[in-house]
């Protein structure tokens, strides 16, 4: 998480933001809004989806849990990431905001099964990170990082609300991330094969960063106690 760039992200960062600058300024605004207000409505009404939480100490069986339900979402993004491949372009643009859905509804689902509850901004925020740190380059990952690292102390400076988070940046990090892989699910034929493909890797790279930044913190609080 703390390595520095290599020559491949610094060659994809350098095409990316090419492609950015010749998209325009309206366009990044659109997108920056919807992600904005989709997050927001998932993060203000967590109490509509926020599922049981686990009372479980056992983190070998809190884990086995969290590895069943990554094989429920990852097999549902990927039949999501197939259908709307298939359809070409315009499922592809409709694939962009039901994937986030399927990741954020994860996560709520994982932080539930680590006994972690949704209804406290701050561990609704700490998702947000998990989401950054999945899906960001190498020098924004290494920021967000060191906040999970350290969350006992990055909690405190949490605002009481989630209008000061850097909503451009947030979305233009998960754009990037997934623009170059996202570009060929759109080409006739192969879309399908290509959104099914993506959607389950993306989901088990979410999963996977989720279960090492809870398991950091599971043991950093026994170290506490």
């Amino acid at each position: 998480m703390l390595k520095s760039p290599g020559v491949f992200d610094k060659l994809s960062a350098g095409v990316q933001k090419k492609i950015n600058a010749a998209i325009p300024q309206k366009i990044h605004d659109s997108i920056t809004l919807v992600i904005k207000k989709m997050i927001e409505g998932v993060l203000f009404t967590s109490e509509v989806i926020k599922p049981s939480i686990s009372t479980s100490s056992d983190l070998e069986e809190i884990e086995r849990s969290v590895t069943k339900r990554l094989e429920y979402y990852r097999s549902s993004a990927a039949v999501e990431g197939g259908v709307t491949g298939f359809s070409g372009f315009v499922g592809s643009l409709a694939d962009f905001p039901v994937l986030i859905a399927i990741k954020i509804k994860f996560l709520f689902d994982v932080a539930a099964l680590y006994g972690y509850d949704t209804a406290d901004l701050k561990e609704r925020v700490y998702l947000l990170h998990i989401f950054s740190l999945a899906f960001s380059n190498a020098t924004y990952r290494a920021g967000v990082y060191q906040k999970i690292a350290d969350w006992a102390q990055s909690s405190d400076s949490i605002p009481s609300d989630i209008h000061g988070i850097d909503w451009q940046n947030f979305q233009q990090q998960y754009r990037d991330y997934i623009d170059l892989a996202k570009l060929a699910q759109m080409l006739p034929g192969i879309g399908a094969a290509v959104g099914l493909v993506v959607n389950y890797r993306l989901l088990n790279q979410l999963g996977n960063t989720a279960m090492m930044c809870y398991r950091m913190r599971w043991f950093a609080e026994k170290i506490q106690d």
